[in-house]
């Protein structure tokens, strides 16, 4: 599965792989193939990543047009 909105939300933010690899805590190339869809993400850090750009999961990977749940 590719997750081109991770790669989206990296760039709007003017960060590197590198630098969000280190604040997941892992390698910017296993990072780097989560972006390329080589490697499958796990939840937790799909929650990590929603929850550092302020979006749904379901936005993140893109299942929505939506950046937020309604609550």
């Amino acid at each position: 599965m590719h997750f081109q909105r991770i790669r989206d939300m990296r760039e709007d933010a003017d960060l590197t792989q590198a630098q969000v690899a280190q604040m997941l805590g892992i390698a910017q190339t296993v990072y780097s193939r989560y972006e390329r869809g080589f490697q499958t993400i796990p939840l937790g850090l799909l929650i990590q990543l929603a929850d550092y750009y302020d979006v749904s999961l379901d936005y993140l990977v893109g299942r929505t047009a939506r950046m937020k749940m309604n609550r």
